[in-house]
């Protein structure tokens, strides 16, 4: 590299350059051809590019200007004081761990939503200036490239990845050598792992790579391939990226002299073990006691769930568990103990979500819906206790505009309503027409790879049409997600695709796991409807779903479908990318569009909610998205005026520009896991841990007495006085009550009044609490009182009951899983 051009390897090595169009730009114009050739991966241009090509650049006086402008550029970006640091309260670093990040194509450790999920939470905290580092595996396979074969049937394949040949550099000690993470296993065995730092705007992301030459092929084998192998080597896979990643984040931090985090987020269980990581470090460090660093570690600890279904989560055999953890690994944690942090129903089996909220004090779903099913899945975690009451909160997801906005409408005046109406509808059209182009081009080169002769293929140059109502769909193909939805009723499909005067065309992509025989057997039913000679220019089946795919699919459908089993769809993101492009839903009510449909921005499909019979669900949700598609999606897009604008639909695109295009922002999603989850948590962390962690030793202590006596907690009697026969809304009620607090203190628990509406069998509905006042002790006794106020009408009843209480805790009744109510 001449040393005028030294700045294009930098920019290339920070990732900011996959939203960042100057810095695109710039590479283009290195080399424009060897550009496209590279398929836009600047790591791959600059192997590439021809010395001539180099030199010239480097005489050209245009071109050096243009670097330094954008190096300078990326320098601001990466020092100026952004969003949190205006912050009076924040934690210096938060760890964010995740098996997967989609960061871009051009470095493939992604599967799907949740890894797209967490390299868009790494871009959006780096555009906002908070302090995250991120913990991941390098997997030298990634997750596996997808074709189909000649009769439609998923092809896996795995092609391997030279880490020199991405955009990764080795962290090293300050004497030079590589830095190695070690973890003992079983059998004597051990493996090591070499720490990439990939450079995420701002962010930090490591990445630990086993594939080095002192570990045995075994142990090589562990970063090999995403979501992939034996139970025992998805295990391993886990327990390096908690337990060596905790490792990592630690060296990364003394090498750099960069804070270390007070705050560790594991995104879903599959990092789960990196609290048991950190319990061992205090033990050994700070002499603390199991149950001491428990409480340390969840102070400072957020668990995010993305499953909506218990067949989705983690869960090993026990036996794994005892054999990895004992006396090479982890030797101070009590096995027992450890077992019961993943203990569920199932004996045998080790949860490894129900770690993860056990060893969180703060946990989340992913959007409302979600966090209401994830509090009813787990509410059997906090017995006794009313599932609103279950301590599972919600963040519901954004994605990074940057990433997935088309350039003409990032920060377009489209959603202020400035953008003329005609110029929205011929952008709209030409990112149509830039979909159908790769259509062509992929259901091309796809017929190819299933044998078919070139010679029969001319008709793929005109599949599809610009002026087509286009209905995207592109997602992971588990059963519940509804590929063949669009099925159910092929002679209704093929009319709407055949419409002479309003046809639709739909593009669908998605990859099945490869165990999954299920969904192959799916994606090859909707591949052999596409195959039809009649429909196959109306229709198309993308193999090879991925980043650079989905943006086409993303910026150019006028309809996003999603038609997932309500409500198993924990969020759903790439209806919002479709949304910050102007496309309009048309979704089941699950997941993200079921707190963000109006009316106006999308369709809901009809659901049959309550319908135990799965066919004749799906047949009439099918026939739902039928009559919309029918009666209201097509009416509206092919209604144009004198100018051929279709000013109904414009008015849906600008109003979902307008009221969408904040919310779906993964900067909102990002500012509230800071101010809900990780500010709340780094200060919980630092009041446990002040004075030598004398408050972690306080609240395990106080912990410990509570769970001893509370068997014996007991509400001795309640009476009511005040209200009268009859009582009316606005009568005031006195509630008092007697409670034996086997030897507890009455700053130890919270006495409430519950209070609701009687429904049938005696229960409380939409049942409210109110503390009660403490009036003072007798005869062995505890005595709490409260006046309360009737202000609903119907039938109303009311009850009381105890909960432990201690300023260290975070506030919340359920948190350690204990009520006793009278």
């Amino acid at each position: 590299m001449p040393s005028e051009l030294v700045d294009l390897e930098r920019l290339v090595m920070n990732l900011r350059w996959s939203w960042h169009r100057p810095t695109r730009e710039l590479f283009a114009a290195v080399d424009p051809e060897v550009w496209q050739a590279c398929e836009s991966d600047p790591v791959k241009l600059l192997g590439a590019v021809s010395p001539q090509r180099l030199a010239q650049l480097a005489a050209d006086g245009d071109f050096r200007r243009r670097l330094a402008a954008v190096a300078a550029d990326l320098d601001g970006y990466l020092t100026a004081e952004r969003w949190y640091q205006t912050l009076e309260q924040a934690p210096a670093r938060i760890a964010y761990f995740s098996p997967e990040f989609g960061i871009t194509e051009a470095l493939p450790q992604y599967s799907g939503g949740l890894g797209i999920l967490a390299g868009d939470h790494l871009k959006a905290a780096s555009d906002l200036g908070v302090p995250i580092v991120g913990v991941g595996l390098l997997y030298r396979e990634g997750y596996f490239a997808q074709s189909l074969s000649r009769d439609g049937w998923q092809l896996e394949s795995y092609p391997a990845a030279d880490p020199h040949g991405l955009p990764v550099t080795q962290v090293r000690d300050p004497d030079g050598s590589e830095l190695r993470i070690r973890v003992a296993l079983p059998d004597g065995r051990a493996v090591a792992a070499r720490v990439w730092e990939v450079k995420v705007g701002r962010v930090p992301l490591l990445m630990l790579d086993s594939a080095v030459e002192e570990n045995e092929a075994a142990e090589r084998a562990i970063t090999d391939k995403l979501y992939g192998g034996s139970t025992e080597h998805r295990f391993e896979q886990e327990m390096l990226l908690g337990v060596g990643g905790v490792r990592a984040v630690r060296a990364y931090c003394r090498i750099t002299g960069t804070p270390q985090p007070q705050v560790f987020h594991t995104n879903e269980g599959h990092a789960g073990f990196l609290g048991l990581e950190r319990i061992q470090e205090l033990m050994a460090a700070d002499g603390l006691s199991f149950d001491e660093a428990v409480q340390a570690v969840r102070a400072g600890t957020v668990f995010t769930t993305h499953t909506p279904v218990p067949a989705g989560i983690d869960r090993f055999p026990r036996d794994l568990v005892t054999a990895h953890f004992g006396d090479v690994e982890a030797p101070l944690l009590p096995r027992e103990r450890i077992l019961e942090l993943g203990a569920e129903d199932d004996p045998n089996l080790f949860n490894m979500a129900h770690m993860g909220l056990r060893l969180a004090q703060r946990a989340n779903g992913v959007s409302r819906l979600h966090g209401e099913v994830s509090r009813q899945m787990f509410g059997g975690l906090w017995p006794g206790f009313d599932t609103a009451e279950v301590p599972i909160t919600s963040i519901t997801n954004g994605v990074h505009g940057p990433t997935w906005t088309a350039p003409a409408l990032l920060g377009a005046p489209g959603a202020e309503d400035e953008l003329p109406v005609a110029e929205l509808w011929a952008l709209r059209r030409r990112l149509r027409t830039r979909l159908v182009q790769e259509v062509r081009h992929r259901v091309h080169r796809s017929g190819l790879e299933r044998g078919l002769p070139a010679g029969e293929l001319g008709w793929t140059r005109s599949v599809f049409d610009p002026d087509v109502l286009t209905i995207g769909f592109a997602r992971r193909v588990p059963s519940y997600k509804r590929l063949t939805l669009m099925l159910r009723d092929p002679a209704r499909l093929r009319a709407l695709l055949l419409d002479p005067d309003r046809p639709v065309q739909l593009v669908i992509a998605g990859k099945s796991h490869p165990h999954d025989d299920g969904g192959k057997a799916l994606i090859q039913q909707i591949v052999q409807f596409a195959d039809d000679p009649a429909v196959r220019h109306r229709i198309a089946f993308l193999p090879g779903y991925d980043m650079a795919m989905a943006r086409y699919l993303y910026l150019g459908s006028d309809v996003w479908l999603n038609n997932p089993l309500r409500p198993l769809e924990a969020c759903g993101t790439s209806g919002m990318k479709a949304a910050l492009n102007g496309a309009l839903n048309l979704s089941i009510l699950d997941g993200w569009w079921a707190e963000w449909f109006d009316g106006r921005n999308g369709w809901a499909i009809p659901t049959a909610d309550g319908v135990d019979d799965a066919n004749r669900r799906d047949d009439l949700e099918a026939a739902g998205f039928y009559d919309l598609l029918e009666s209201q999606v097509r009416q509206r897009f092919y209604e144009r005026d004198a100018d051929g604008v279709p000013p109904g639909w414009m008015d849906m695109v600008r109003h979902t520009l307008a009221t969408l295009g904040p919310r779906v922002q993964a900067t909102r999603m990002v500012q509230e896991y800071v101010e809900r989850l990780y500010a709340p948590a780094a200060c919980a962390s630092a009041r446990l841990a002040a004075d030598g962690y004398s408050g972690a030793k306080e609240l395990a202590a106080w912990r410990g007495e509570v769970l001893e006596r509370w068997p014996r907690v007991q509400v001795r009697h309640v009476e009511s006085t005040g209200a009268g026969d009859t009582p009316s809304v606005g009568t005031s009620l006195t509630l008092r009550v007697e409670v034996d607090l086997a030897g507890l203190g009455p700053s130890d628990v919270t006495v409430e009044a519950v209070t609701g509406t009687v429904a049938d069998g005696g229960t409380l509905r939409d049942a409210e609490t109110v503390p009660m006042d403490y009036l003072g002790d007798g005869e062995g006794l505890h005595h709490f009182g409260v006046e309360l106020t009737l202000a609903r009408p119907g039938p109303f009843g009311y009850t009381a009951r105890v909960v432990p209480r201690n300023p260290l805790l975070s506030g919340v009744p359920a948190e350690l899983g204990v009520v006793t109510v009278a």
